[in-house]
């Protein structure tokens, strides 16, 4: 069974830092690529970044870019998004995804997803 469990959220002040992790499951994880994405109430999940199944390519959503850094261990499943600086408009609940087949330039959309995480929340306030 392919799992992928988001944890490490929680509440912090204004710039403040939280590491998120994404621990997979039940399929080989070299081979797939992770996104993370946030919703925020009233808004549309949106990608935040992503990072190829090689680790040799990363994307940051131009609102985190220079605050947030992904990473990932494949010896441990694990993909880390760092979140530094954070601000009140980062909270929102923060899901991991992954797909096998997911292309470079459509790792930032939902739909190109097939596994996701439940979700763990990230608020930011003081």
């Amino acid at each position: 069974e392919v799992q992928l469990q988001a944890s490490g959220g929680g509440l912090v002040q204004p710039g403040g830092s939280l590491r998120l992790s994404c621990a997979a499951s039940g399929f080989t994880f070299d081979d797939y690529a992770i996104g993370w994405f946030r919703q925020a109430p009233g808004k549309e999940r949106a990608g935040v970044s992503c990072i190829s199944s090689s680790g040799g390519f990363t994307y940051y959503a131009d609102s985190v870019k220079g605050r947030f850094t992904i990473s990932r261990d494949n010896a441990k499943n694990t993909v880390y998004l760092q979140m530094n600086n954070l601000k009140p408009e980062d909270t929102a609940v923060y899901y991991c995804a992954g797909d096998r087949n997911v292309i470079v330039g459509r790792m930032t959309i939902p739909n190109e997803y097939d596994y996701w995480g439940q979700g763990t929340l990230v608020t930011v306030s003081s």
